[in-house]
């Protein structure tokens, strides 16, 4: 049940985080713990993600769910990347982990959210961007400390490694994480 837990206090934190409160981050373990169950909550709603994607073809073989896993994880690739980027060009005591564990929220409830509207609506994507860019800048403004514009610059090229690594991936390799027949 601590994972319930987990994505309840998350979903508060965020409210919090927002809201502006200053004691959002209580809502988060920022810790090695915290992340590894960020991580996890993140691998289950992708595979959850992967079997609702392919419902209507089959599930794609052990390779294909490999690569589809990996695919999805690029988010988290991005968002660290992001996150590193943005630190670099902008000196400061920001830690990482207080970026990255409210993030990696973020981006389940993006996968998840995405998913269920792909399946319906799938035109509705682009404002789910826009409100992902939303929380993203709300992370980089908030949790990060940075100004306004620092903040917009992070969400931007957050979301552009976002939708870009997968589209190039996809473009260089082709459909490899098509379900075989």
């Amino acid at each position: 049940m601590k994972i319930w837990a987990a994505l309840k206090e998350a979903l508060a934190g965020w409210i919090a985080l927002v809201r502006g409160e200053a004691d959002w981050i209580r809502h988060f373990s920022i810790s090695a713990a915290g992340l590894t169950t960020a991580l996890v909550l993140f691998l289950f709603f992708a595979l959850l993600s992967i079997a609702l994607a392919s419902a209507n073809v089959g599930m794609p073989s052990l390779m294909g769910l490999i690569i589809a896993i990996l695919v999805q994880s690029l988010s988290i690739a991005a968002l660290l990347i992001g996150i590193h980027v943005t630190r670099k060009m902008v000196p400061g005591e920001v830690r990482v982990m207080t970026l990255l564990v409210p993030g990696i929220y973020a981006l389940i409830a993006y996968l998840v959210m995405g998913t269920v509207l792909s399946l319906v609506a799938g035109p509705v994507l682009i404002l789910l961007w826009v409100g992902l860019a939303f929380l993203l800048f709300q992370l980089g403004w908030r949790a990060g400390g940075w100004n306004i514009g620092v903040s917009a610059a992070f969400a931007v090229l957050t979301m552009v490694l976002l939708v870009g690594m997968p589209v190039t991936l996809y473009m260089v390799l082709g459909p490899v994480a098509a379900p075989t027949p």
